[in-house]
């Protein structure tokens, strides 16, 4: 059976390649965007299973119009899909408290209140699947990332608490973490500081040559990273975590020796902080 799907930020990137994917196998979309017109295109190619709805994901009005318009059009909703977001570049420091709470609101706060505005259909319906769209970068964070990291390690939190919350109910939780892919990410959307501090200079220079200088030239295929999404959305038994592309494996594997070996070396000391008449359990129960 075809199934009912919600995507945010539809205009390009992961979200446009996830949206063509899944109406050229035969499911239904509610395509959001800021500029609905972006999909246009779309919406002619599949007037009976695509639908178009303007929606600001930072906006609780629109947020809640554009589920109510899914669940009016197609009766349920699936697969919710956070895919809406903006990157950033720039020491910690360097950005202003504004550019600060921007980016988490939109990378962060709106994801969250887009699952709290589509779980209770879900639960109504004892199915669906919840696909966060992470990064690498929220695994394993970088000089010159600390914002946007910030927002994608609150994401990964929030996913793995979420997904044992709402297994028993029948949903499913999937973090999605690509490495370096062919998106608008270092385009215009990426956010620069107000404040740039040239201490920090030749720490961000060499990410800031990386990022920008390689715009258009990424590995990553965003078509290959819809099938990916979509192969893990119809599985039985899909993973919490799917990291996407060799780049971001490689980083991964190379964070992970280092921080065994820093958690080896410290582990006696840590371990040794208990009251001595006191059984340590598990945390948790």
């Amino acid at each position: 059976m075809s199934k009912v799907y919600l995507i945010t930020g539809t205009s390009s990137g992961f979200g446009r390649a996830l949206a063509e994917a899944v109406l050229e196998r035969g499911d239904k979309a509610v395509l959001t965007a800021r500029k609905v017109d972006a999909v246009s295109d779309l919406i002619q190619r599949y007037p009976d299973s695509a639908l178009s709805v303007k929606l600001d994901v930072t906006n609780e009005a629109e947020r809640q119009a554009a589920v109510q318009a899914a669940i009016e059009r197609f009766g349920c909703i699936d697969v919710l899909v956070n895919n809406a977001g903006r990157g950033s570049l720039g020491a910690a420091e360097e950005f202003s408290s504004t550019q600060l709470r921007d980016l988490m609101d939109i990378n962060f706060f709106a994801c969250a209140e887009m699952i709290r505005a589509v779980l209770p259909h879900m639960r109504l319906q004892k199915s669906g699947h919840i696909l966060n769209i992470s990064s690498i970068g929220g695994r394993v964070n970088v000089g010159g990332f600390a914002v946007y990291g910030a927002a994608k390690f609150a994401l990964e939190g929030y996913s793995e608490a979420l997904h044992d919350e709402v297994k028993p109910l029948g949903i499913r939780v999937t973090v999605i973490e690509p490495g370096a892919f062919r998106t608008e990410f270092a385009g215009d959307a990426n956010v620069r500081p107000v404040n740039p501090i040239p201490d920090y200079q030749p720490v961000i220079e060499p990410i800031r040559q990386y990022l920008y200088g390689g715009s258009g030239k990424q590995p990553g295929d965003p078509r290959k990273a819809a099938e990916v999404m979509i192969q893990v959305v119809e599985s039985e038994d899909p993973p919490l975590r799917q990291m996407l592309g060799k780049d971001a494996y490689g980083l991964w594997e190379q964070k992970r020796a280092t921080m065994d070996a820093e958690i080896a070396k410290w582990r006696a000391v840590g371990e040794d902080t208990a009251f001595p008449d006191v059984k340590v359990g598990a945390i948790g129960g």
